[in-house]
C-alpha cells in the first residue's frame, strides 16, 4: 500500500509538473507571438509613413535588422522591393491572405508554421495611399522549439521535482499508512484511525469475536477429541494417500511395539509386516480390510477402511485392538474342549467297554460286582467332571450369585476338615487349625468351595502319615489363610502352571490320584470373585503352602 500511494503521489506531481511547464510555455508563447505582432505592426507603420514622405528611396537606403522581412507589393500584387530576395525572383503575392486582407481592409495578419525550421512567420501588410501593401515579416518560435530551447532548464525541473516529489511521496505515504498499520485488529479502535475505516472496523469486530467463538468451540472440540483419543485403549491412525500418518493416538503406537513413533512420517515404520501391508493395500483400493498380526507385545486386530472424498480414496483409517487376551481365551477354550473330551472319553470307553461284556454274557458271576463297582467308580468320575466344569463355566461367565454372609473362620475349616476325615484317615494324615477366630463377611459357597478343595489336594498329594495344617491370621485388614502340608510337593518350573484347567504334574505320581485336573482351576476364580489372591510355594518331598488372602470386608 505504501508503494502504491508513493508512486502515486510521484505520479501525479510528475504530471503536474509537466502540465504546469506546457501551460506555462503555451502561455508565454501566446504572449510572446502577441508582442511578436504588434511590434510588426509598429515597424510596418513607420515604413509606411517613410515610404509616403520619401517613396521607394527609403527603403534602398535603409538597412533593415535581420530579425525582419521587409516586402513592398504592388496593387497588382507584384513584389516591387524585398529586404532579403531578389523581387525578380519571387512570385506574385496578391493571393498571400495578409495581402488579400490588407486591399481589402487596409491591414492584414497572418502567421505561417514551417516544419523544416519548426519556427511560426507572422506576417502583417499596410495599405498605402496609392494602392500599394507594405508588408512586414518576422520569426517567432513555435511552442515545440521554446520547449527545445529550454530542454536543459526543463530536465533540471524535472529532477528536482521529481526528487522533491519522492521525499514528499515517503513522508506522506508514511503518514496515511501509519494509522492504519497502528490497529489492533485483534480489537480495533475506530476513534485511532480513519473515518472511512470505521464500516471496515466495525465488521472486523464482529467477525473477530464470531471467529474468536468459533476457535474457543475448536478448541474445546479438539480437547475432548484428544482426551477420548487419548484415554482409549484401541488404537487410531488416520493415514493419507501415500500412507503417511497424519493423526494418531497414544495407544496406537503402543499397540504396535513402536512407541517412539512422530506423525508425518510413513505409517510402515510401525509394522512392516506382509499381513499389516496387504490390510493397508487393500484399504487404498477402496476394500475394508481386517488381519491379525503378531508383535513382540502380543496379537493385534487391524481393521482398515478406505477414507473417501467426492467417491476418490483420499487416506486410510486404521483401528487397532489388542486380542492377545482374546487369543489366550481362544486357545484355553480349544484347550479346554479337547481336554474335556478326553475326560469324558476315557471313563465312558470304559463303562461302554463293561457294559457290552455285560450285555454279551461273557462275564462270569463272580466277577459281576467288580465289574459293576468299575462301572460306579467311573460313573462317579463322570459326575465330578461335569459338577466341576459347570462350576467352573459359571465362574467364568460370573453367574455364580450368592449372598454375603458372615463367616467365622475357625468352626468353618473345622466343618469342612471333618467332611475330609474318611480320606484323611486312609492316608493317616492328622489335620489340624489353629490362629484366630476371624470373622468375614463372603460367599460362603465359593469359601467352602476353594477350602474344600485345598484340603482335598493336601490330603491326597500327602504322604503316608503325614500332616495338614490350616492357620488363620490377620494382617492389615485383609485375613490370611494358610493350608500347609507334608506332601509330594510341587516342582518349582510347575507352580505357575498348577492353576491352569485340567493340567496336572507328574503324570508318573499324580496318574495314580482321582482326580478332574479342574480343582485348583476353580479354586483360584473362587479366591478371584471373592476380592482375594492366592499363592503358593512348594518343596518336592517336603511339602506344599498355600496361600490365601482375603478381605475382612
Amino acid at each position: 500500500m505504501t508503494n502504491k500511494i508513493m508512486k502515486s503521489i510521484m505520479l501525479v506531481s510528475g504530471a503536474a509538473v509537466l502540465i504546469t511547464i506546457t501551460l506555462v510555455t503555451m502561455l508565454m508563447n501566446s504572449y510572446s507571438r502577441e508582442k511578436t505582432a504588434e511590434g510588426l505592426k509598429q515597424d510596418a507603420e513607420i515604413i509606411a509613413s517613410a515610404l509616403e514622405l520619401n517613396g521607394g528611396r527609403y527603403l534602398d537606403i535603409t538597412q533593415f535588422e535581420d530579425i525582419i522581412r521587409v516586402t513592398w507589393i504592388s496593387d497588382s500584387g507584384k513584389v516591387i522591393f524585398d529586404s532579403i530576395e531578389d523581387p525578380e525572383t519571387l512570385d506574385d503575392h496578391s493571393d498571400r491572405k495578409e495581402v488579400k486582407d490588407a486591399v481589402k481592409n487596409g491591414e492584414g495578419l497572418s502567421a505561417r508554421y514551417s516544419d523544416t525550421i519548426m519556427h511560426t512567420t507572422i506576417n502583417y501588410a499596410l495599405r498605402l495611399s496609392d494602392g500599394s501593401v507594405i508588408r512586414v515579416s518576422g520569426i517567432h518560435r513555435s511552442i515545440l522549439a521554446q520547449m527545445m530551447n529550454m530542454l536543459g532548464p526543463i530536465i533540471i525541473i524535472l529532477v528536482a521535482a521529481a526528487l522533491i516529489s519522492a521525499a514528499s511521496a515517503v513522508l506522506i505515504s508514511r503518514s496515511i499508512v501509519r494509522p492504519i498499520n497502528n490497529i489492533d485488529l485483534e480489537s480495533p479502535n475506530t476513534a485511532a484511525c480513519y473515518r472511512e475505516l470505521e464500516p471496515l472496523l466495525n465488521k472486523l469486530r464482529v467477525q473477530n469475536a464470531r471467529v474468536g467463538r468459533q476457535m474457543d468451540e475448536l478448541r474445546t472440540n479438539q480437547d475432548q477429541f484428544e482426551l477420548i483419543m487419548g484415554s482409549m485403549s484401541e488404537g487410531i491412525i488416520i493415514a493419507d494417500q501415500k500412507l503417511n500418518v497424519v493423526a494418531q493416538n497414544t495407544a496406537a503406537a503402543g499397540l504396535l511395539g513402536s512407541s517412539s513413533f512422530r506423525t508425518g512420517h510413513s505409517i510402515y515404520a510401525l509394522n512392516n509386516s506382509e499381513g499389516f501391508r496387504r490390510c493397508l493395500l487393500d484399504a487404498l483400493g477402496g476394500r475394508r480390510s481386517e488381519c491379525i498380526i503378531h508383535t513382540g507385545n502380543g496379537d493385534r486386530e487391524i481393521i482398515a477402511s478406505p477414507a473417501r472424498s467426492m467417491e476418490m480414496v483420499c487416506g486410510v483409517a486404521v483401528f487397532i485392538m489388542d486380542i492377545t487376551e482374546k487369543q489366550k481365551l481362544e486357545t484355553m477354550r480349544r484347550e479346554f474342549t479337547a481336554n474335556v473330551s478326553h475326560e469324558l472319553k476315557t471313563p465312558l470307553t470304559t463303562i461302554y467297554g463293561i457294559s457290552d461284556m455285560l450285555a454279551g454274557g461273557i462275564v462270569k458271576a463272580e466277577d459281576v460286582a467288580g465289574f459293576g463297582e468299575n462301572i460306579r467308580s467311573e460313573a462317579e468320575r463322570l459326575i465330578s467332571l461335569v459338577t466341576d466344569t459347570i462350576a467352573l463355566s459359571k465362574l467364568d461367565e460370573g453367574t455364580v450369585i450368592g449372598e454375603k454372609e458372615t463367616v467365622e473362620l475357625i468352626p468353618f475349616v473345622e466343618e469342612i476338615l471333618s467332611r475330609l476325615e474318611l480320606a484323611a484317615a486312609e492316608k493317616g494324615v492328622s489335620t489340624s487349625v489353629s490362629g484366630e477366630n476371624i470373622s468375614i463377611k463372603c460367599e460362603r459357597l465359593l469359601l467352602s468351595e476353594t477350602l474344600y478343595n485345598i484340603c482335598d489336594n493336601g490330603i491326597k498329594y500327602n504322604k503316608q502319615g503325614g500332616s495338614l495344617e490350616v492357620i488363620i491370621s490377620e494382617k492389615k485388614k485383609h485375613v490370611l489363610i494358610t493350608v500347609k502340608d507334608t506332601g509330594i510337593g510341587i516342582p518349582h518350573e510347575q507352580q505357575d502352571r498348577i492353576f491352569e484347567r485340567f493340567y496336572r504334574g507328574d503324570k508318573s505320581r499324580s496318574g495314580k490320584i482321582k482326580g478332574t485336573g479342574l480343582g485348583l482351576s476353580i479354586v483360584k476364580h473362587s479366591v478371584m470373585r471373592m476380592g482375594g489372591n492366592i499363592r503358593v510355594e512348594s518343596t518336592p518331598d517336603r511339602g506344599t503352602t498355600f496361600t490365601i488372602e482375603l478381605p475382612v470386608q
